[in-house]
């Protein structure tokens, strides 16, 4: 048994379980390990082929600039769906609409339709690769804010935020996956709290920002000054973040899914994958269009998601960052009505500040997070014989479920109780806390044990999460007013707590599941 994770009686590496350290374990001799690359003593999963073109080879500055675009940009477009949040009572009393279906229109729709156009933007960025539709997609969200500046009606706003919501699918859901395209297993944690600080800073910055906005300038002044930030974006992500994807062999196949192997197979695997090129010239990454990089179907990539979501990991991963991060949206959406009525009766701007302690932890905690989610599974994999397991990942779980569970409860008995707002916000900061955990234990979970697949689950999990927040969007108001705060956060919080149980079970037999999953006929079919 690995540190409480049981082994499979079938395979002895079932997918995403790999060796890191130096150790040997029973199902590894010396001749298996001693050719490999490395940093320092830990082995590099996946092992990288010796052309200058394999991603996985560029300079670290050159990875790290690609990751700090895109993850800035993804903030910013992920702050494009709750950035109005401190000012839907005044679209409401602008256009004379129910404030549910403003919620609905404004917020609701972008999440919803992002969601659904993942599918195929995922499969369109396995076939043609992600540098076209990064692009594209600041492209359009620059046109759909000026659009936003200039909508003076309810009709032409609820259209724009469906077409801000087809545009900003790939800036939310390719990110993951070109993280797995340029860094190690041992690397991409930061990497992906990096991307998890902007996610949360641009749900929480951007409302405090809008708030100031909305009261001097009015709603179309958002998109305005957000129109701005990508004629920005836009010159970066077309000269820094060049095509991620790649095509040629590598040799991972002496890392995955085997049993074992002996130095001449790994030798001949050597001779058979090593590929010399010469490095692609600056121009000719800038290309923005390379023919076709994959011979898979389009409409086929499109489809795999459904059954992808019958994967365990999948599943988990789903419901876990679904539920966490929907939750972080609502408390943005619902507290406007708690903190704009009495006894707070906060303006815009003011609501809009009551993000600040939500933004700061975020700020704080996700890079921890990110560090963590490196360290712990290493950490634990060296006292494992240097053998990693997926599961290793899911320790924050162990941060993040109290921490998420005690701020719904405390945060619905003092919006009740009309305790003071300090309490009301420290409450809800602890779950914007608990956040970057809980997504950094299931996205890196998932990436780990479906590295290959990681595009189409990550659109499976952003649809579920658009999905929920869509609903919770159109209802939550309604819930507030029948059910009032106390009622209402306490069951999110059973609700919250019931799908992060699913740790247990998932930590204990994931490596049972994940090997169930490589030798079914089913799954190798998808």
């Amino acid at each position: 048994m690995g540190i409480g994770v049981l082994e499979d009686r079938h395979l002895d590496r079932p997918p995403g379980t790999s060796k890191l350290g130096e150790e040997q374990g029973p199902s590894f001799d010396a001749a298996s390990t001693s050719d490999l690359k490395r940093d320092g003593d830990i082995i590099l999963v996946p092992q990288p082929s010796d052309s200058p073109n394999d991603p996985l080879n560029w300079s670290m500055i050159w990875k790290n600039s690609i990751m700090m675009i895109l993850a800035f940009s993804s903030g910013v477009t992920t702050s494009l769906g709750p950035m109005i949040s401190p000012g839907l009572v005044l679209i409401s009393q602008q256009f004379k609409i129910d404030l549910d279906a403003v919620s609905t229109f404004m917020v609701g729709s972008i999440l919803l339709f992002t969601g659904a156009v993942t599918f195929f933007t995922a499969s369109g960025a396995n076939i043609w690769g992600k540098r076209p539709f990064f692009v594209i997609s600041t492209l359009m969200l620059l046109v759909s804010n000026v659009w936003g500046t200039f909508a003076d009606s309810f009709p032409s706003l609820a259209a724009m935020r469906i077409f801000q919501g087809i545009v900003s699918a790939p800036l939310e859901t390719l990110v993951t996956s070109t993280v797995s395209d340029l860094f190690f297993v041992h690397q991409r944690g930061f990497r992906l709290s990096l991307w998890g600080v902007m996610l949360g800073t641009g749900v929480l910055l951007g409302q405090i920002i809008a708030g100031f906005i909305i009261e001097s300038l009015g709603i179309s002044g958002t998109f305005a000054i957000s129109a701005l930030i990508f004629c920005l974006i836009l010159p970066a992500m077309y000269f820094v973040v060049v095509e991620t994807t790649y095509t040629k062999p590598r040799d991972t196949g002496k890392l995955e899914n085997r049993p074992g192997s002996s130095a001449s197979s790994m030798t001949d695997l050597k001779e058979d994958y090593s590929i010399k090129e010469p490095k692609e010239s600056y121009k000719s990454q800038l290309r923005l269009f390379r023919g076709r990089l994959s011979d898979e179907s389009f409409w086929k990539g499109v489809i795999k998601p459904f059954p992808l979501i019958c994967f365990p990991a999948v599943i988990f991963s789903t419901l876990v960052y679904a539920s966490f991060f929907c939750w972080l949206l609502m408390i943005g959406v619902l507290s406007v009505n708690v903190f704009a009525a009495p006894p707070y009766n906060l303006t815009p701007s003011q609501i809009g500040l009551t993000n600040v302690p939500l933004a700061i932890g975020a700020l704080v905690f996700s890079p921890l997070s990110g560090w963590m989610a490196d360290a712990i599974p290493v950490w634990m994999a060296k006292r494992n014989n240097g053998i990693f397991e997926p599961e290793f990942r899911l320790v924050l779980m162990l941060i993040a479920v109290p921490l998420s569970t005690a701020g719904f409860i405390g945060f619905g008995i003092a919006a009740q109780e009309g305790l003071p707002l300090v309490w009301c916000l420290v409450w809800i900061t602890m779950h914007s806390v608990a956040v970057p955990f809980a997504s950094q234990a299931s996205i890196s979970y998932v990436i780990d044990c479906h590295t290959k697949d990681a595009n189409q689950a990550f659109v499976t999990i952003n649809f579920v999460k658009a999905l929920l927040s869509f609903i919770a969007s159109t209802i939550g108001n309604g819930l507030l007013m029948r059910f009032g705060p106390r009622t209402l956060f306490i069951g999110i919080a059973c609700l919250n707590l019931g799908i992060s149980l699913l740790t247990i079970p998932s930590y204990i037999y994931g490596k049972r599941l994940r090997s169930w999953v490589a030798r079914s006929e089913w799954a190798k079919k998808i």
